[in-house]
Parts: C-alpha cells; sequence; structure tokens
C-alpha cells in the first residue's frame, strides 16, 4: 500500500484509542486565564470519538498558566518554586474547567498527575498503566498533566510533548494527536520565516526533518516543534501514527478525519522495538555511562551483539545492577542505553584487575541502539 497522507486517514480511521495533547498557547489566552471556547470545542469533539466507541486520554498543559492569570503574575524570570506553587493553584482551575466542559456530555473526567519516575520505575509504570486502562474502561477520560508541583529536574518531562507520546507508547494508543498554535511544520520557524513551505506529511524523522525546527520554545509552554518532532520520532517506532494540528481551529479533528488537508501528519514506521526495549530507550533515565573501545561499537552497532567486559575502557557514576546506563563511542557519542548485569563497582573492579566475568554487562535483550 502506498505510503501517503491516504494511508495515514486509513489507519486514524481504524484507531480505537487516541492520545490528544493540547498546549499551554492552545488552552489559554495571553494574561486572561483559560481559553473556553477552545476547550468546549474539544469537549464537543471528544464526546463524538466516544459515541463511535474509541478511547480518549487528554494531555493537557496550562496549570502555570492558569496560576500566573489567578494572581496576575507575569514576572520573568521565575523560580522553579514559583512555578511549581503557581501549578499548584492553576491545577485546580484547569482540571475544573474540564469537568465543566464535559460534564456538558454527561461525561466525566479524572486527574492524572505524573512525574517521569512514575513511567521509569517498571512497577509504577505498570500501576500507572493499569489505572489509566481502568478509568477508559469505565468510559472517563483522563486528564494528564506533568506533575509539576513536586517535579524537580531530575523526574521531569523535558514538556508535555515528550509526556503525551511516552502515554501514547505506555498505552499503547493508536493515534498521537497534538493540538498546536503553530499549525503545522514547517521548512523553517514560520515565526523567523513566514514564507516558510508547510510540510503535510513526513514519511520518517529522519535528521532532515529535525533541522526543520529550531529548539525555540512556545510562547507559554516548555515544548517548540523540536520537542513535538521528537515525540513524533518515538510514537512513530513504536507503530504509532501522529498528526500536529492547528488547536484553535474548531472540528479540527472532524476535518482530519475526513481527509482535510490540515496539519501535519507522521506515518508509522513498519519495523517497530519490542514493548521491554521501547521502556528502556525513552522511559528510563540512565544513572551512569560506560566508554567502549572500537571494537565494541562495531559489536554493537553492526553485529548486534552483547556488551562485554573487553569493550569497557572507563565507567562513569555510581549505579546498581540492573540499573539503566548508557553505551558512548570513545569520542563521547551515546551510541545505546541498556540494563547493566553489575554495578559499578563491580565494574570498576574488573576493570582495575583485568577480569573478564563469564556473563556480559549488558545481553542484547536489555540494549537498544540509539
Amino acid at each position: 500500500m502506498k505510503r501517503d497522507r491516504g494511508y495515514f486517514l486509513q489507519l486514524l480511521q481504524k484507531a480505537r484509542s487516541l492520545v490528544i495533547k493540547i498546549g499551554s498557547a492552545v488552552i489559554t489566552r495571553d494574561d486572561e486565564g483559560l481559553n473556553y471556547e477552545v476547550l468546549s470545542n474539544l469537549a464537543y469533539e471528544v464526546q463524538r470519538f466516544l459515541r463511535e466507541n474509541k478511547r480518549v486520554i487528554i494531555v493537557s498543559s496550562g496549570a502555570i498558566a492558569c496560576g500566573r492569570a489567578k494572581l496576575n503574575l507575569y514576572k520573568k524570570p521565575i523560580s522553579l518554586s514559583e512555578k511549581q506553587a503557581l501549578a499548584a493553584l492553576g491545577q485546580a482551575d484547569l482540571i475544573h474547567a474540564y469537568e465543566e466542559v464535559f460534564s456538558k456530555y454527561h461525561l466525566k473526567v479524572a486527574q492524572v498527575l505524573l512525574t517521569s519516575e512514575d513511567l521509569s520505575i517498571r512497577n509504577r509504570y505498570t500501576n500507572a498503566r493499569k489505572t489509566l486502562q481502568t478509568l477508559l474502561n469505565w468510559g472517563v477520560v483522563p486528564v494528564i498533566n506533568e506533575n509539576d508541583t513536586v517535579a524537580t529536574d531530575e523526574i521531569k518531562f523535558s514538556d508535555n510533548d515528550i509526556l503525551s507520546a511516552l502515554v501514547a507508547i505506555a498505552l499503547p494508543a493508536e493515534a498521537l494527536l497534538i493540538l498546536s498554535d503553530v499549525d503545522s511544520l514547517y521548512a523553517e520557524d514560520p515565526r523567523l520565516n513566514p514564507q516558510s513551505e508547510r510540510i503535510g506529511l513526513v514519511e520518517e524523522v529522519t535528521e532532515a526533518i529535525f533541522h526543520m525546527a529550531g529548539k525555540k520554545p512556545g510562547k507559554l509552554g516548555r515544548g517548540g516543534m523540536y520537542s513535538k518532532l521528537l515525540s513524533a520520532k518515538m510514537v512513530t517506532t513504536s507503530g504509532i501514527p501522529m498528526a500536529i494540528l492547528p488547536g484553535r481551529t474548531p472540528l479540527v479533528f472532524e476535518k482530519l478525519f475526513s481527509g482535510e488537508e490540515i496539519g501535519t501528519v507522521f506515518l508509522p514506521q513498519e519495523r517497530r522495538l519490542p514493548l521491554r526495549k521501547i521502556w528502556i530507550r525513552y522511559y528510563l533515565k540512565p544513572e551512569g555511562k560506560l566508554i567502549l573501545d572500537q571494537g565494541a561499537v562495531k559489536a554493537l552497532l553492526e553485529e548486534g551483539r552483547s556488551l562485554l567486559m573487553g569493550g569497557v575502557k572507563e565507567i562513569e557514576g555510581n549505579f546498581s545492577r540492573e540499573a539503566c546506563v548508557e553505551c558512548h563511542s570513545p569520542e563521547g557519542k551515546p551510541l545505546a542505553k541498556g540494563l547493566v548485569n553489575y554495578s559499578s563497582e563491580e565494574l570498576r573492579r574488573f576493570l582495575t584487575e583485568g577480569f573478564r566475568p563469564e556473563k556480559e554487562i549488558i545481553h542484547r535483550d536489555n540494549l537498544v541502539l540509539l
């Protein structure tokens, strides 16, 4: 079958579970709090999905923006503790607004606040997944946001684009739809070059595609087009199609599902990573680094082999057995992530003594290339 927008549309129409991400710049008005017109449009379209027996999860930004508007506090820069306090203040308004607009269609919503630890620690990841699936089975619409009130740099997602991708992979969903203040991907940042070419279809998220987006964030949120492309890379390599859509356009999903040329769509890849390797690649944060020699680099990248002690030159960081570590080339380039069979203390002793354990350092089943 030809991999074009028609192919994407077929996948979308068959999808039974959807993750919808809505950004701060879409859901809020400048200095005025929430945009109820956008929220009402979203509720209307989501209730239509549910009537078609689709399951919907919403990943919503906006808590900090709501808190700012509540206090009329727009000074910059703003400290981490102030952001966390604003999130605590604004999250109540945010979920209340969702309850209000969805209740018009006799729908219930559930607030779910996550940090990256909730998806990187296996039992917490499993519990979060079961909770979401139970809510969906009950016909409830989960509204997920990062738990900004307690999240620190060590346990933060980079932004809600990444969170939405991780949630989509965890379920797994069958489509990720991102509502943005920028209507599509462009060959260059349209804020800097208004004449830039719009890209309607992306078959594969390559380095050339990443070069089309700067790392400049949106006006109110932490993310930007770069983070949306990273999300697209994550979900499409997991077999999930994605779209970036103009978030303030009324009936935007109806337009997309009817085949209208709107937004940018990303086709899923046919070769998918096993779920365990997806978990290692996208959910786990490395606790240390292993610097490899060229022989080990070749064995990993070209031969698909496990990592043996003979290929390890240096160990950085302190970690326990079964921790996630990154494998780097001699030049310091990250090549792979994996779960180690030995602690950093054991590995340093092996290195000092020249000892070669019989067991591999990282088995290839627990190793994923970056």
